[in-house]
């Protein structure tokens, strides 16, 4: 397939010729969100920890007599319903790590860059890893290209463009071999320089399941 392919000011130069098999699939949600649960998931620390009325540390003494108070009986000071008492069904640290089957996990990101391109929301940029090392110059091409939400930029290993979007709002730049499909979903729009194309075409056009035992 063919994708367009923009100038530093905004304007469609060409045509850049890219894999079907990357950029040319049809939508598949159902394994774009579990993609998307797989990502988020393990990201998480699960490190979050209270304490029971069990682990506060405090008397045992029984706060008052059982009877002759007019009060509720009470059992101890440890109870959630008192000030530093336990937390009742508080969180504990665990693991929220899932597991995903490789090949999954590469279809989803083909699914996800295919959906980025039928939606008009994937930008090829010539020279865009070669741009000038200021904030402005970014700021100029995302003018330029009409793009006013969150962006995500794609160069290749070496680019001068990663170093240009730090000080940007809602603008990420990351390696081609860093992408994964949660942020090509959190990001509206995709900037994306023609090596990265090329090397995205390297990693993920191999649909063929090569075992390391076979690749040796």
């Amino acid at each position: 397939m063919l994708l367009p392919q923009y100038d530093l000011d905004g304007k469609k130069i060409a045509q850049l010729e890219a894999s079907d098999t990357v950029f040319g699939l049809s939508e598949n949600p159902e394994l774009l969100h579990q993609a998307m649960v797989y990502y988020a998931a393990n990201q998480r620390q699960g490190t979050s920890s209270t304490l029971t009325r069990g682990a506060v540390h405090g008397t045992t003494r029984k706060p008052f007599a059982q009877k002759g108070t007019g009060r509720a009986r009470q059992g101890s000071w440890r109870s959630p319903h008192h000030r530093g008492g336990g937390i009742a069904f508080g969180p504990s640290p665990r693991s929220y790590r899932k597991r995903m089957p490789k090949q999954m996990r590469r279809q989803a990101i083909r699914v996800a860059l295919s959906g980025k391109v039928a939606n008009e929301q994937m930008f090829v940029i010539d020279g865009l890893d070669q741009i000038e090392q200021k904030t402005q110059a970014m700021a100029k091409i995302l003018t330029g290209l009409g793009v006013n939400g969150s962006v995500l930029i794609v160069t290749g290993q070496s680019s001068n463009a990663r170093r240009t979007a730090r000080n940007l709002p809602r603008v990420k730049a990351v390696s081609a071999e860093l992408v994964n499909v949660l942020d090509l979903l959190r990001f509206q729009s995709v900037l994306i320089s023609p090596v990265a194309v090329g090397v995205m075409d390297a990693l993920w056009s191999d649909l063929r399941r090569v075992r390391k035992e076979a690749a040796a």
